[in-house]
């Protein structure tokens, strides 16, 4: 079975570049556009790995984040921060919320398989 991604993004030409890339690195994908939905997306499955926007509509990818690190059932997933923004404070807010990793953007393949690849090794795969 191959892995599952969620894609949080407001941005739609993110998101859906994101799921392409992640399409071609083998990873089932489902994409949220937007933090709303991103619930809808945990009645699907529950993801192996978050790609998670820092900046939406309304709401904090920081506390997105800390959301999920509180809840039981996401607490252990994996968290990829993605923003255009990429002031260290903001990259720190993140990691200290729970990320994972960074990846600013526009986010090219060889950075999001490199990322994937320190959270999940190839030996795990």
């Amino acid at each position: 079975m191959s892995r599952f991604a969620l894609v949080i993004d407001d941005s739609r030409e993110t998101a859906d570049s994101l799921e392409q890339m992640l399409a071609l690195l083998g990873y089932e994908t489902r994409v949220a556009y937007g933090p709303l939905r991103a619930i809808e997306g945990f009645a699907h499955r529950f993801p192996d790995v978050i790609l998670l926007d820092i900046h939406m509509q309304g709401v904090s990818g920081v506390e997105i984040c800390r959301y999920l690190r509180r809840d039981p059932r996401t607490a252990h997933v994996p968290i990829v921060a993605i923003s255009g923004d990429t002031q260290e404070s903001l990259v720190a807010s993140m990691r200290a919320a729970g990320a994972n990793a960074f990846l600013p953007k526009p986010i090219d393949l060889e950075a999001l398989e490199s990322a994937l690849q320190t959270i999940f090794p190839p030996d795990e795969a």
